[in-house]
């Protein structure tokens, strides 16, 4: 589980050490982005900073709507956007959660789920609501042939910056596992998680199927939204009455996102491409349109898809686990009676014996009585 960073004043780390760098990190990263910054505004070093702070690969002439297409220097707007993402990160963490969690005295456990869970969705509110103006912008929703029509389609400025903050998300969360103390049994399992979503978004980004990426990253979002919504009211809400009901919307919403993204991906790479391929794979001009390419990455999609339903269906069947293991509880009844027929088999055995050994049998019972 996560540790929620938290200054101690009274406490002066030696320099450079491991609890200096986690306390003071949101400050050093800082510092090394306004290294950038600065960068951009000296001339000499105004070219390199650029790469780094403006989306590069522009495929428009002057004058006319700026237009972008994927390319190996967005790497670099990546690089520098997760170190804001970091900065964001601190703040939301030393500025709100930590005095909303002081005010609820939460358990260790309680707080690392609330910690986790209320970054996660300051980052899907925003993720999704960005996504579905988007969406509405580039009128994906109500023209849903827009999703393959004129591939490769460049970008607008919004949706590169959108996807270029999914990638910067993603890899901050690599460093994030060491500032926020995640436990060394846990550290494998969540960078795989965060590697496995860098690549799942940066595959589809490179292929040039940006629209279709648009939309399931809203779809996913929205779900995980309400999930980790669901995890904070489970955290604070200690008699339980809202728990059961956010639980059972969460676990709707997806499903239903499970399912629309599996209508959506077949529709678009099954059907929809497939009407306007003309050319077999071009790098260069980075066409892939293609038959395999298609189905690789609808075969992935499918996977990812199954895997997030199986995993959804598998905390409910934990879930109801636990609580039938809580509401069982040992009967004391047949103690009672164990009790009592001991002691019938006692009396029945002294009742065999002689008048002399009954009665020293009382005495001495009377005797550890009084003792």
């Amino acid at each position: 589980m996560v540790k929620p960073v938290r200054k101690n004043s009274n406490k002066n780390p030696p320099i450079l050490s491991h609890e200096f760098i986690i306390q003071n990190h949101a400050d050093i990263v800082s510092c090394v982005a306004m290294v950038f910054v600065v960068g951009l505004m000296v001339q000499a070093t105004s070219p390199l900073a650029s790469v780094f702070i403006a989306l590069q690969h522009n495929v428009t002439e002057a004058g006319e709507i700026p237009l972008y297409s994927p390319g190996i220097k967005d790497w670099a707007a990546v690089f520098f956007y997760s170190l804001i993402c970091i900065v964001i990160h601190a703040i939301i963490q030393e500025y709100g959660l930590d005095k909303i969690s002081k005010k609820l005295h939460l358990s260790k456990s309680k707080l690392a789920v609330f910690s986790t869970s209320g970054q996660l969705t300051v980052f899907y509110l925003i993720s999704t609501f960005w996504g579905a103006d988007i969406i509405l912008k580039e009128q994906y929703l109500p023209e849903i042939a827009r999703l393959w029509s004129d591939y490769p389609a460049p970008m607008t400025f919004l949706v590169k910056l959108y996807i270029i903050i999914q990638l910067a998300y993603s890899l901050h969360e690599l460093p994030e596992l060491y500032f926020q103390r995640v436990k060394r049994e846990e550290y494998s399992s969540k960078a795989v998680q965060s590697v496995a979503t860098l690549l799942l978004v940066a595959v589809p980004y490179f292929l040039n199927f940006n629209r279709l990426l648009v939309c399931l990253l809203v779809l996913h979002h929205s779900s995980e939204l309400f999930y980790h919504i669901t995890q904070l009211i489970q955290t604070i809400d200690k008699d339980e009455k809202f728990s059961k009901a956010a639980r059972m919307v969460s676990n709707i919403l997806q499903i239903s996102s499970r399912l629309g993204s599996i209508i959506l991906a077949v529709l678009t790479l099954w059907y929809g491409l497939a009407l306007g391929e003309q050319q077999p794979l071009d790098i260069q001009a980075g066409y892939y349109n293609t038959a395999t390419v298609r189905l690789a990455v609808l075969g992935g999609i499918l996977v990812l898809q199954m895997y997030l339903t199986i995993n959804v269906i598998n905390q409910e069947i934990a879930r109801s686990r636990e609580n039938k293991a809580y509401t069982t509880v040992p009967k004391p009844k047949v103690q009672k009676k164990e009790k009592s027929k001991k002691s019938k088999k006692v009396n029945n055995e002294e009742s065999d014996l002689p008048e002399v050994d009954q009665n020293t049998n009382k005495t001495l019972r009377h005797k550890q009585k009084v003792k």
